[in-house]
């Protein structure tokens, strides 16, 4: 009986040691774990899927740096399936510390695009394409001004161009011109655009939140109120499993990578704990 006696008594180095090798393996040598998408991330895709031509999305990457993991792979994502399916794409971020990450994800995925093209017409332009709109405060200005005029309330973008100049802002007016409303945010910024966006303008809404909100922002889906609904970095790597399943964009699954060592992760605590109860309950029987 040793034996038993030893799974009760396993160094907390050695579960240590354990868990961080099989965390550190899988980002050394990274593979994207195949997910199956859920319906809440399919409506979101279809919703983005099916933007009428002459409509634009209308992309809230108001994600902070410590959300940055689970929410960027789904900025990434979404923008890699608008710009495949040329739809017009306007980008801005609610406070002053997102910019620089909305700037990052819109620059990674212009790039991945336009290093594989050889015209013009093919390229992802800048002013034609999309137009990062950048910041203006307070966070309602922007939700309930854009019903009225969306050059209005930025009349400069995040580079400094005067958006009424901007060919994509010439046909792109207000919320009529919306397709959907895509909102990347770790906070209730969600429900807030429901409230002034939505519920006076009409605007739909879809939602890439953290998987702490998701419990949360779940009622707002099954309502309707929210259009599709991606829940940390398992939906974020469901939405990348649909762009690289439809679309065929063979790219970096930032959120499909890091799904296999938080899945070994998991198994390897569901484990140990599992051998401490076995242990735990054989010594109080032979008491």
């Amino acid at each position: 009986m040793k034996f038993i006696d030893r799974l009760t008594k396993i160094d907390r180095r050695i579960i240590y040691g354990i868990l961080a090798l099989v965390v550190i393996l899988p980002l050394v040598f990274p593979t994207a774990l195949k997910v199956k998408p859920m319906t809440p991330v399919e409506k979101l895709y279809e919703a983005v899927d099916n933007i009428p031509d002459e409509k634009a999305l209308l992309l809230d990457c108001s994600y902070a740096p410590q959300i940055k993991a689970e929410v960027e792979p789904m900025a990434i994502a979404v923008l890699r399936h608008a710009f495949a399916k040329r739809k017009k794409v306007l980008v801005l971020a609610l406070y002053v510390q997102m910019l620089g990450l909305a700037q990052k994800a819109l620059t990674q995925v212009t790039e991945e695009f336009n290093s594989k093209v050889e015209t013009n017409v093919d390229s992802i332009i800048y002013g034609r394409d999309y137009v990062f709109l950048g910041w203006t405060p307070p966070p309602l200005i922007p939700m309930l001004g854009m019903g009225e005029s969306i050059v209005d309330v930025y009349p400069a973008d995040y580079y400094g161009n005067q958006t009424d100049t901007l060919e994509l802002m010439q046909q792109i007016k207000n919320y009529n011109n919306i397709g959907i409303l895509v909102c990347l945010s770790g906070s209730a910024i969600p429900k807030s655009w429901v409230a002034y966006a939505q519920n006076r303008f009409g605007v739909a809404v879809g939602v890439g939140c953290t998987a702490v909100s998701g419990a949360d922002f779940y009622p707002y889906y099954q309502t309707g109120q929210f259009s599709g609904l991606m829940i940390g970095m398992k939906g974020a790597a469901e939405y990348e499993e649909l762009v690289e399943e439809n679309l065929e964009i063979k790219e970096k699954r930032m959120a499909s990578e890091a799904m296999l060592p938080m899945t070994y992760a998991h198994f390897v605590i569901m484990l140990f704990i599992i051998i401490g109860n076995i242990g735990f309950f054989i010594q109080r029987r032979r008491k």
